[in-house]
């Protein structure tokens, strides 16, 4: 090899090694050698740690061609015999037994020279060259060799490239989290978020949250990415990955689900890479996110890993703090009530009823002189407005005390199902059982009220306002039934809809698990069924009176 020579390939090698963008490092790389040796096609196979070929760069094939091959070549035959200090050269391939580990549709090659690439002490990828006219020469190894170094050290150097862009991400996608929760979403909402953004901060194509549900059981409840819907409502078992991760509060890196010999739930086949990243507050596992690529796609690295449990700790921490914030928000909004109650009653309420007092005087006053038949009428009648205005005031303030709690139990339920027309799109139904009778008059409510009691009269509205609104967010019903039985022993509540099951209908675990803790209060039961007749579900709480 002359000076000359020597020289170029030193030029393409420095080009090389100050390519910081992977992509058009590799494609550098597999020019430079074509161009370098004269070989017709080039190709880099990129190694997962398997050993198996995962990424595949082809320059001197037109698209056409490239298509009709299809898979990459596999790690046998010729390529394995490509040692990791040297090169191979085969200049009459046709008539080598090995050449069989080619793609059958592969364009036909005249000779071969192979070399690998080194990162780390490890093989990296291979570099293959083939049809050279006159076939290769060992001139044509060491430019192979000698720019495989350059390509190692570029690949380093995109990795720290890549892994500095693959932070800016995670920070983006941490801040987007922490403002999107403190900005006041509602937690279904701020859940959303967190998967939409760690998804695309670790460039995966499916992002799934499992937290804890309903009977001590931890389910997939938030989804993004195309084709997510299908992991929608999965039950995670107890002795699983996910589970383990939440237990031991440390994040895993999976190179393949598709590999693993043993794996408890069939849809996680599906997918390749996957990582999970514990919810952890307080020291205590809250939830797993679980990051998923399509089969094919580069393996999380230890970097991937260390930037999502990070973004995960810091989404568990935002969420805290914003339920800690509408708890506060709510207790502000209970004082101010009390305040305003307090002052209509203490101010208002005394005024109207001290202007009451006089004018009442003074209607006994011109009574006594003998005017009493003439201002008399005006005088009852301004006397009538102020005690009916008491009145009206005095139920404001109870109203504002207890927020509706003093209206009748049915007349509550039938405002909820009034207010859940908007979410739904169509009116529920609502019937009201007495003793196994439908309920109809106002003295069989007075008679489910004082049954009931005004504890357990607020838990039932509660169910049915979360039963509605999980309807309204996951079940995409056309009809949903709310139905109330109580007799002097025990009250029944189901909320049933015509959607679409159970298994992708079940809503956030927060509202389920408190409705489930609202039953266990009162020694009660609580539970979620498909329904036996037709498609949709069955929420059912009970407890004894």
């Amino acid at each position: 090899m002359d000076n000359k020579a020597l020289l170029n390939i030193i030029s393409h090698a420095l080009k090389l090694t100050g390519e910081l963008d992977r992509e058009s490092a590799l494609n550098h790389f597999v020019d430079s050698a074509r161009e370098l040796t004269g070989a017709q096609y080039g190709a880099l196979g990129v190694l997962n740690s398997h050993g198996e070929t995962i990424e595949f760069i082809h320059r001197g094939l037109d698209p056409q061609q490239a298509k009709r091959i299809g898979r990459p070549p596999r790690s046998d035959g010729i390529f394995a015999d490509i040692p990791m200090d040297d090169w191979i050269i085969v200049n009459d391939l046709p008539n080598d037994p090995r050449s069989r580990s080619y793609p059958q549709a592969h364009p036909a090659m005249r000779n071969f020279l192979g070399v690998a690439v080194q990162v780390q002490g490890q093989v990296w990828g291979r570099l293959y060259l083939t049809n050279k006219p006159g076939g290769f020469t060992d001139d044509d190894g060491q430019t192979a060799r000698l720019l495989a170094s350059a390509a190692a050290i570029a690949a380093q150097n995109s990795e720290v490239y890549a892994q500095s862009q693959n932070r800016a991400r995670w920070l983006s996608a941490s801040q987007k989290i922490v403002s999107s929760l403190l900005e006041g979403s509602d937690e279904e909402e701020a859940l959303q978020t967190i998967a939409h953004e760690m998804r695309i901060a670790a460039n995966a194509d499916v992002a799934v949250i499992i937290l804890p549900s309903i009977q001590n059981t931890w389910m997939s409840e938030i989804v993004d990415g195309e084709g997510s819907q299908a992991l929608l409502g999965i039950l995670f078992p107890p002795e699983g990955r996910a589970l383990t991760v939440v237990r031991e509060k440390n994040g895993l890196v999976i190179d393949s689900m598709q590999r693993l010999r043993r794996i408890r739930i069939p849809q996680l086949r599906e997918f390749g890479p996957a990582l999970y990243a514990p919810l952890v507050t307080k020291g205590t596992g809250q939830g797993v996110i679980l990051l998923l690529r399509h089969i094919g796609r580069l393996e999380f690295n230890l970097h991937d890993l260390a930037m999502a449990e990070s973004s995960a700790k810091q989404a568990a921490i935002a969420l805290e703090l914003a339920a800690a914030r509408q708890n506060e928000n709510l207790a502000m909004e209970l004082d101010e009530r009390s305040r305003i109650g307090r002052d209509l009653h203490d101010l208002a309420i005394q005024q109207l009823f001290a202007s009451g007092m006089h004018i009442t005087a003074v209607k006994e006053d011109l009574e006594a002189k003998g005017f009493g038949a003439e201002v008399g009428p005006s005088l009852d009648q301004a006397i009538s407005s102020i005690d009916e205005s008491v009145r009206q005031i005095r139920m404001i303030v109870q109203k504002l005390r207890d927020d509706s709690a003093s209206a009748a139990l049915v007349e509550r339920l039938q405002q909820e199902t009034k207010s859940a027309l908007q979410t739904l799109g169509f009116a529920p139904s609502l019937i009201v059982q007495w003793n196994g009778q439908i309920a109809r008059e106002s003295e069989t409510f007075t008679l489910i009220d004082d049954a009931v009691g005004t504890d357990i009269c607020d838990d039932i509205v509660a169910v049915v306002r979360e039963g509605l609104s999980n309807v309204a967010r996951h079940a995409h019903a056309s009809s949903v039934s709310v139905e109330l039985s109580v007799d002097p022993t025990h009250a029944l509540v189901e909320v049933v809809d015509d959607g679409i099951g159970i298994a992708a209908a079940l809503g956030r675990r927060s509202g389920l698990s408190n409705l489930a803790a609202r039953a266990r209060r009162h020694r009660g039961t609580f539970s979620i069924s498909a329904r036996e007749d037709t498609s949709g579900t069955i929420l059912s709480w009970q407890v004894p009176l």
